[in-house]
């Protein structure tokens, strides 16, 4: 796939006629924040800008570390969580999230382009919620956004109470 054709399917201008992406401005709740932990600045930009016209806040981190810090302190409704990282991966940053008492009920959505990480992802199965390949495109995004929260744009998972049980860490992936 050539340059442009990666960036026509991120910013979702190749969709079929028969596949649009849902209108998530509607309903996206004010003050959804969604967190993005990826250090391709091209990655962040181009899915910061998908939520943001869907009405969503996004927060940015480039690194595993500076990413739990964020998600500690700012409680996203739900991290899109990149497996290849520099220093920390995210399948470490993915299991210090859910051993955290605060982050541990945070829907969470790994994302890569390394095939050998997304074979790694499926055989582990570690905690994340959802798993997106790169490239993806704007339908990709929303669909599990749709998957992951409820009507009001709020997590299936109860934020306020964090629970001890590993039922809520595992879903099947798509």
């Amino acid at each position: 796939m050539s340059g442009v054709g990666f960036f026509k399917r991120l910013f979702g201008h190749e969709q079929r006629a028969a596949d649009p992406a849902p209108d998530m401005a509607l309903h996206a709740r004010p003050g959804s924040r969604f967190l993005i932990i990826d250090d391709s600045p091209t990655i962040v930009a181009v899915l910061s800008r998908m939520l943001q016209q869907g009405g969503f806040q996004t927060i940015t981190a480039y690194s595993a570390e500076r990413g739990i810090d964020l998600a500690e302190t700012e409680l996203p409704h739900l991290i899109f969580l990149d497996i290849v990282l520099p220093g920390m991966s995210g399948f470490e940053a993915l299991r210090h999230l859910r051993r955290n008492q605060l982050t541990r009920n945070i829907p969470i959505i790994m994302i890569s382009g390394n095939e050998q990480a997304t074979e790694q992802f499926y055989l582990q199965r570690i905690g994340a919620d959802d798993f997106m390949k790169k490239p993806f495109t704007r339908a990709d995004v929303y669909a599990r956004i749709g998957h992951l929260l409820g009507p009001d744009q709020l997590p299936h998972r109860h934020l306020s109470m964090p629970t001890g049980g590993m039922e809520h860490r595992m879903r099947a992936v798509g």
